[in-house]
Parts: structure tokens; C-alpha cells; sequence
């Protein structure tokens, strides 16, 4: 076992992240939440925000995100998609350009751009990291907020990218506006533990990267499911469906 290896073992021994299952029936009024899976994030060779070869962990979340999705659309079950999509004039410091509006690295990843032509999808281009406040339009109104209350959903399933950034940035905003009444009748925010990823950039090449911070993906990973607990989402590793 490696050094890497030893120290986030021993992390996850320090700050365990206890994941439950969930069982979804048909009365449980539930809506999955999908954070940019898109190729500017997913796609190997599709940006600067991309991965650079295959990643495991970013396809396993691309896989579950398309299963789950499938399995809400055959039952005409409400979902909202984010796409992260950028102005070219408008940068989103720290981050270098991506996801610019009309290439694409804005478009969703090819395993769920049948997405598009669902009736039950709601999809949702945002310029920022927090898809909550993407939400917000020019009149004070929320999307997001709007299509809770109109799908009646109490509790929703959110998948994404990047676990520890726009993820729990999107869910602990929900947290803290459902607990203030602002999302009536949402009352549970589950994260899907293997329905998530994060992007890899280790020390040795974080250090030459001018301004680049290093970001371990399996350490990032757990912090973010860690953090989104701690905030009050149920933090699941396996779903299925009642009948």
C-alpha cells in the first residue's frame, strides 16, 4: 500500500462518512438533480477542466448518473440538469476558461444528452459554481426554487461534478434554504456517493502550475461527501426503486 493510500485510509478512520440506502417508491414525490456532467468536466480531451486520459471514477459517475436518469424518465419522474456554461468575456477566477457558451464543452456528455428531447427534464445553463444561485433570474425568481414547488418534490437525489465544489456548494445552499422555508415542500437532500466525482490534480503537478492549488481526487472526494453530511444531506452508496 502507498504512502497516498495509507494517509486517506486513515483519514476516512478519522472522519468517517456513514452512507445509507435509499429506497425511492412511487409516492416518495422525488426529483434528481444532475451537476454538469457535461464533456467540459467529463470528456476526456474536451477543455481546460477536463481529464487529460481516462478516469475511473469520473466515468463511474457518468454511468450512474445515465442509469439513474433512465430510471427516472421511464418513470416520468422530474429531473433538473445543470450545464455549466461561461461567457468567453467573463472568467470564473480561480479557474482558467471552460465550458464556454456554444462549444462543446458546455454540452452534456454523450451518455445523457438524450436528455434533451425528455419532457420530464428541466435543464438549467448556470455561469457560476453554485447552481442555486445559477437559478436566479433577472426578476428575483429562482428556477430551481420554482421547480420544486411545482413538482411538489420533497425530497431529491443530486449527482454531479465536482463532489467537493459546485456538488456540496449546490447542496448545502439547498440546506440552508430549505431550513429557512424558502423550498417548500423539500425536506430531504440525498447525495449519491457513487453518482459523484472530482477532478485529479496531484502536488507534483499543482506546483507548476502558476496559482493552482493541489486537488487529490479519492481525499476531495471524501471531504466533499463529508462536508455535505455534515451540513445535513443523507450521503447514500445504493438506490433502488420500490414498487
Amino acid at each position: 500500500m502507498s504512502t497516498d493510500e495509507t494517509i486517506l485510509n486513515q483519514l476516512k478512520k478519522e472522519i468517517p462518512v456513514d452512507e445509507e440506502s435509499l429506497v425511492l417508491n412511487p409516492d416518495s414525490r422525488v426529483g434528481l438533480v444532475i451537476v454538469d456532467v457535461v464533456n467540459g468536466f467529463c470528456t476526456v480531451g474536451s477543455g481546460n477542466m477536463a481529464p487529460t486520459k481516462h478516469n475511473e471514477q469520473i466515468s463511474k459517475m457518468v454511468e450512474e448518473s445515465a442509469k439513474l436518469a433512465r430510471e427516472f424518465c421511464n418513470r416520468k419522474w422530474p429531473i433538473f440538469a445543470f450545464l455549466d456554461s461561461h461567457h468567453p468575456d467573463i472568467l470564473e477566477v480561480p479557474y482558467p476558461p471552460h465550458c464556454i457558451i456554444g462549444t462543446d464543452e458546455s454540452k452534456l456528455v454523450p451518455a445523457l444528452q438524450w436528455l434533451e428531447s425528455e419532457s420530464c427534464v428541466t435543464l438549467r445553463r448556470k455561469d457560476c459554481i453554485n447552481g442555486f444561485v445559477g437559478s436566479m433570474e433577472k426578476d428575483g425568481s429562482n428556477v430551481f426554487v420554482d421547480w420544486v414547488k411545482e413538482k411538489q418534490i420533497k425530497a431529491i437525489v443530486v449527482v454531479g461534478i465536482c463532489t467537493d465544489i459546485c456538488v456540496f456548494d449546490f447542496v448545502a445552499t439547498v440546506i440552508s434554504a430549505r431550513n429557512h422555508s424558502v423550498l417548500p415542500p423539500l425536506e430531504d437532500v440525498a447525495v449519491y456517493s457513487h453518482g459523484c466525482a472530482t477532478f485529479d490534480l496531484p502536488l507534483h503537478v499543482a506546483k507548476d502550475i502558476k496559482g493552482a492549488q493541489a486537488h487529490p481526487q479519492e481525499l476531495m472526494h471524501h471531504i466533499g461527501l463529508y462536508m455535505a453530511k455534515g451540513r445535513g444531506a443523507k450521503v447514500v452508496s445504493e438506490i433502488s426503486f420500490g414498487q
